[in-house]
């Protein structure tokens, strides 16, 4: 099982971050793209409950559609800054969604979001788009040594750093969100949809 070395820069300009990445000498690898995702759990909800209850260890299954490729992801996270994850290419995006629905588990939440990619020396950094959401990135990378590198050569300042899933950023925007709440408690989040009523209420 990996270990994700992951932080998030939030509200971030991406024009100024695209000019910043390409004077550090970085490459965009993909351009910004659509991402559709199916987030699954067991019929006793264990994952989502794990989530909301703050437990030890909080747990995800992912597949997600990436433009170019299909993955599917479980994380296990504790309550240090960073995930464990196993992740792994299929095929079919579709295919893969029947099968798990055939074993027993169950969609809970359909998700959109945009990303652009880019390649700096050792490091993955990519702009993010959700929903209802001011724009971000993430920086990752084998060790917390080179995330903090790249960051600086970002002219980003490491004490903003943040970690954790989209909900970090989410409950940055939506003040009123509580910690067990999520993006994942909605059904659907797909581009062109006006901000939902959860949403509505937490700001």
């Amino acid at each position: 099982m990996n270990y994700e070395i992951e932080a998030k820069f939030l509200n971030i300009n991406i024009e100024e971050i695209r000019t910043k990445l390409t004077q550090a000498g970085g490459s965009c690898l993909k351009p910004m793209r659509l991402m559709r995702r199916a987030m699954f759990d067991y019929p006793d909800g264990r994952f989502q409950k794990s989530v909301k209850n703050k437990e030890q260890f909080s747990e995800r299954l992912r597949v997600r559609d990436e433009g170019d490729k299909v993955t599917i992801t479980y994380k296990k996270s504790n309550r240090t800054n960073y995930a464990h994850e196993l992740e792994t290419t299929v095929g079919d995006y579709d295919a893969m969604i029947e099968l798990l629905l055939a074993v027993g588990f169950k969609v809970f939440s359909y998700q959109e979001s945009r990303r652009e990619t880019w390649q700096l020396g050792q490091v993955e950094v990519v702009i993010d788009e959700w929903l209802w959401l001011p724009s971000y990135i993430e920086i990752e990378a084998e060790s917390e040594e080179l995330v903090k590198d790249a960051a600086a050569r970002l002219a980003l300042d490491w004490a903003d750093a943040k970690f954790g899933s989209v909900d970090t950023a989410y409950r940055e925007k939506y003040k009123k969100m509580k910690p067990g709440e999520s993006v994942g408690e909605l059904a659907e989040v797909c581009f062109d949809a006006p901000l939902p009523q959860f949403f509505i209420d937490r700001q």
